[in-house]
């Protein structure tokens, strides 16, 4: 990172911008610009902001800002490369310790929201059973009326 930051200093000298200027362009503190230049990735919080700055000052200083990223993209991969899985394991339980001692407020604290399907399968059981009732209901108005007995009737009459 060091390379680049120096590539983007020595860039700025040569089209003649002073550090403060370029800061007042581009509205960004000179103290973020100074470690751009330094190549102190140490000095911000977040990689992304960082990586959108240097397009961002890439592009204020004319030059290609995807190479440029392109190029703080390699450095980040190697650097991130070298860290060991025991460092990555150590600084999870850091960040697991430093949560733990933070105050939490029962007025702040957020639940997870938990989906009862109870009504659901409560409401389906009751629609199951009304289309039942509806189903005996209508079959048992639309039955044809046995007509056993009226041929019975009949056969009796003739029969006499």
């Amino acid at each position: 990172m060091k390379e680049l930051g120096e590539y983007l200093k020595r860039t700025r000298m040569g089209n003649g911008v002073s550090l403060t200027e370029a800061c007042e362009d581009l509205d960004i503190s000179t103290s973020h610009l100074e470690n751009i230049e330094s190549g102190n990735v140490r000095a911000f919080k977040d990689v992304y902001e960082l990586r959108d700055s240097i397009r961002n000052y890439a592009k204020y200083l004319g030059l290609e800002p995807d190479k440029v990223v392109d190029e703080f993209n390699e450095f980040l991969f190697q650097h991130t490369s070298k860290i060991s899985l025991e460092d990555i394991k150590i600084a999870q339980k850091k960040r697991d310790q430093e949560e733990l001692k933070k105050v939490k407020s029962p007025y702040t604290k957020e639940y997870k929201k938990k989906f009862n399907f109870w009504p659901i399968i409560y409401i389906a059981i009751g629609f199951i059973l009304i289309m039942v009732i509806i189903y005996l209901i209508i079959s048992s108005f639309n039955e044809v009326p046995k007509r056993v007995d009226e041929l019975k009737a009949l056969n009796k009459e003739e029969i006499l």
